[in-house]
């Protein structure tokens, strides 16, 4: 079996980025974000490979490559809708647009990864992996409730932020779940039809796990993101208010839904291309627009 080298390097790296943190160090503290999350990933996907002697990024190298640009679209959605809500905003995101836009890549980038691969782990280690439920009969009657439900859901958490803005942590289950399941691609409506409660279980554990890093990590950092979220209360762990870790479980089902509902694309022919392909320019562009959104309306203020 090969041995999982890069653990060695996520961690190596891992311990410099956080020392060089507290010692003030200039790159690392206003790059801290996306340093550290990324030698997380690269660390625990090497404890994946000796655990079960494959792993996302050396056996399915394409699928976890493309997750960077899916991970820094999805994020972009939310931060599309805090357009509206208002629920964070950065300080100290570099000045010069040509660091600070890549930074924004490649800072939304690690969302997917790190929940995905802190999935894994927790399916590796072998944690929740026989958990049963009573299978639920699902119907394809249940389809447009549901997506009439998670469109609801937005819809409300839009027109009517302050008292609706949690439902934004959970709309796009029900909106693109019945498409994930019709198509026949991994669901969690499947997992309860045929009573498997591992998957979401692990998906919820992923999501509260990687929230208490983000927290921690950002908590630190020189580049960071602030929250001003309604009445969920002053008592805070790091910048989060303690309440608003539960938004963080069923985020990481969001994110499992919305990348299923991605790779739908991605293998939906339109001509002799996929229409994922087809879209990039679009991609890009929206890209663009949310970045330069995000500068003019999210950032407060700029550090080095």
């Amino acid at each position: 079996m090969k041995k999982p080298y890069h653990f060695w390097a996520g961690l190596g790296f891992l311990v410099i980025f956080q020392i060089a943190l507290f010692m003030r160090l200039e790159p690392v503290t206003t790059y801290f974000y996306s340093l550290i999350w990324w030698s997380y990933i690269v660390m625990i996907d090497g404890i994946i490979f000796h655990l079960r002697g494959q792993s996302l990024m050396v056996n399915q190298t394409r699928r976890f490559l493309l997750l960077i640009p899916w991970s820094t679209a999805i994020w972009l959605v939310f931060e599309g809708i805090n357009l509206v809500l208002k629920n964070w905003h950065y300080v100290g995101v570099p000045k010069e647009m040509f660091f600070r836009w890549p930074g924004y890549f490649v800072a939304y980038g690690t969302v997917l990864p790190a929940i995905l691969e802190t999935k894994d782990l927790v399916s590796a280690l072998g944690l929740f992996e026989k958990s049963r439920l009573t299978p639920i009969p699902v119907k394809t009657t249940w389809y447009r409730p549901l997506i009439v439900a998670g469109a609801l859901g937005l819809l409300l958490a839009l027109l009517i932020p302050l008292f609706c803005f949690p439902l934004v942590w959970l709309s796009f289950v029900f909106l693109l779940e019945p498409f994930n399941h019709r198509t026949g691609r991994q669901s969690l409506l499947r997992d309860l039809q045929e009573g498997k409660a591992g998957n979401l279980y692990q998906l919820l554990l992923s999501g509260m796990i990687c929230g208490l890093l983000w927290e921690f990590w950002n908590f630190w950092a020189a580049a960071k993101w602030i929250y001003t979220v309604p009445w969920v209360g002053q008592i805070k762990l790091f910048e989060m208010p303690v309440l608003g870790f539960f938004g963080f479980p069923p985020f990481a089902l969001e994110c499992f839904v919305m990348v299923h509902f991605l790779r739908l694309l991605e293998s939906h022919p339109v001509g002799k291309k996929k229409i994922f392909w087809q879209a990039v320019p679009l991609w890009l562009l929206f890209y663009g627009v949310m970045f330069a959104a995000i500068d003019f309306y999210t950032v407060r203020s700029f550090g080095c």
